[in-house]
């Protein structure tokens, strides 16, 4: 008798399996992770933009730790973005106001440890990955490295993979980048 492994989403409804590496769709998630690094390591913010959809939700909660027991905090969050914000971000780093990258941000994005689980909805896919992103932006100044978990949900959407949801989960518990005017 064959059992049907379940997965917890981000949300905490439990999900379908795991999709297996040999599965059409795992192909689809790695090539759309891919292309997406791609597009933000080469600041192509524009064409970043085109694969998220409506109601992206894009955060990143505050690390915490209490006692021994590390976990992100439920109330403060070191960015909640949807796409509205996102497009001013791009549309000000376009600008001679985005003093944050001025001068740019060089970045390398890292995404391993891919795992994808099918949803209720035959158009979505959770995935989990890790990824380390390397920064570095003017000579005699140090690199930033960002390192955690990103927890994505992907849509279907005509044909095409598009980043409805990403919750970042960084393992360091304080952040000593000067900003994070960053895309993770």
């Amino acid at each position: 008798m064959e059992t049907k492994q379940t997965h917890e989403g981000s949300n905490g409804a439990v999900k379908g399996g795991p999709i297996s590496p040999g599965d059409p769709r795992y192909f689809e998630v790695l090539e759309f992770l891919y292309s997406e690094a791609e597009l933000l390591d080469g600041r192509r913010f524009s064409e970043w933009l085109e694969l998220l959809t409506e109601d992206i939700s894009y955060r990143m909660p505050q690390p915490v730790t209490r006692g021994r027991t590390p976990g992100y905090s439920e109330e403060t969050e070191i960015f909640s973005e949807n796409l509205a914000s996102l497009r001013v971000r791009v549309r000000k780093l376009g600008t001679e106001f985005a003093w944050a990258e001025d001068p740019p941000s060089r970045t390398r994005h890292l995404v391993t440890n891919i795992r994808a689980w099918a949803t209720a909805r035959p158009d979505e896919l959770e995935v989990s990955s890790s990824v380390l992103i390397y920064r570095h932006r003017s000579p005699g100044a140090s690199a930033d490295l960002f390192c955690g978990e990103r927890q994505d949900l992907l849509r279907k959407i005509d044909e095409k993979w598009r980043l409805a949801k990403r919750t970042v989960l960084l393992d360091q518990n304080v952040v000593e980048a000067r900003h994070l005017a960053i895309f993770f």
